[in-house]
């Protein structure tokens, strides 16, 4: 059968229901109706010769040949995307463009800062709406579809395309007063003795979690919240360590009652990359918002350290091993 002896629309219907395995949602993506998507589903079983989604209990799952027919599908219309987009054109100083992007509470406290200064230079009429970071975003493709860019660690099994956009490090935050707090310095004795506040991602670990479980060390987690930002004010003026990337830290002293000192263990580093969907990659407008993103990330990579945070590098290992040697780092 022939391109012309068919609506190729429905190859967009079809993309939907095989993503969202569901008619409903599927029509809810594209803006309609119920009755109207089931009637684009009747015509691409006919045309397939195939249920494409059969029920399973309550849900519904691709069939064999629509497992197939997924990423071929995928690819077309991202190649087809591609091709009209070549003569589109984005003008930043006049555009009106609105962008969606989700970033965590941290990347918000230290990106968007210098991500709207950017923006204000260049492109004033461009409107950006910020949406946190909730459980189970990360691993959902539709969650991605709807957004521009989602920034979150790198590492996330997302169905789309990343690209690093800016490097940290964790450290440890305590009261300035904490008597674990010898010479600038907490050991691995420390933090498995002191209790944590920590941060709560679902079944997420954060990489310095796992250091820390590398070390045989189990967090005694006296307090949790959604997110690093609140965890400067959780340790002022108790006992509590955290354990959060140094930019954030550094952002929250003088604020909250806490100080920033190295981690006992070598530099657990933290890569946050910008998340799109393939549908999204050849657009003018789209491009230009990675560039700026990439820009202002390497920018804060950049930058030199601020005064007073040649403290929070540890180049001495052997006090720790002196402190605690049963959870010393084999050499």
């Amino acid at each position: 059968m022939g391109l012309g002896a068919i609506d190729l629309n429905l190859l967009v219907a079809l993309e939907a229901l095989l993503e969202e395995k569901n008619v409903t949602h599927a029509g809810v993506r594209l803006s309609t109706s119920q009755s109207a998507m089931s009637g684009s589903l009747a015509r691409l079983r006919r045309h397939f010769n195939d249920e494409l989604l059969v029920r399973v209990g309550r849900e519904y799952e691709l069939t064999p040949l629509a497992e197939r027919l997924l990423p071929v599908v995928q690819a077309s219309l991202y190649k087809a995307e591609e091709a009209l987009s070549l003569t589109r054109r984005f003008d930043p100083e006049r555009s009106r463009q609105r962008f969606s992007v989700v970033m965590s509470d941290y990347v918000m406290t230290v990106l968007v800062e210098p991500l709207l200064r950017a923006i204000a230079d260049e492109a004033p009429g461009v409107r950006i709406d910020f949406h946190p970071l909730v459980h189970g975003q990360p691993e959902n493709e539709t969650h991605l579809r709807c957004h521009d860019l989602m920034v979150v660690p790198l590492g996330y099994r997302l169905p789309g395309i990343s690209e690093a956009v800016m490097h940290d490090r964790f450290v440890c935050i305590v009261d300035p007063d904490n008597p674990r707090l010898v010479d600038g310095r907490l050991t691995l004795r420390d933090l498995a003795e002191m209790p944590h506040a920590a941060s709560a991602f679902g079944k997420s670990q954060t990489p310095a979690d796992r250091q820390l479980e590398t070390l045989g060390i189990v967090p005694k987690v006296q307090v949790s919240a959604p997110g690093f930002s609140v965890l400067p004010f959780l340790v002022g003026g108790t006992d509590l360590v955290a354990l959060v990337p140094e930019r954030l830290a550094l952002r929250y002293e003088g604020f909250a009652r806490c100080v920033a000192v190295p981690t006992p263990f070598p530099d657990v580093p933290l890569v946050e990359a910008m998340y799109w969907h393939h549908n999204r990659h050849s657009d003018p407008a789209h491009r230009w918002l990675r560039e700026t993103m990439r820009r202002v990330g390497a920018s804060l990579d950049e930058e030199p350290e601020a005064e007073g945070t040649e403290a929070i590098v540890d180049t001495d290992a052997s006090h720790e091993e002196r402190a605690f040697p049963e959870l010393a780092p084999a050499s």
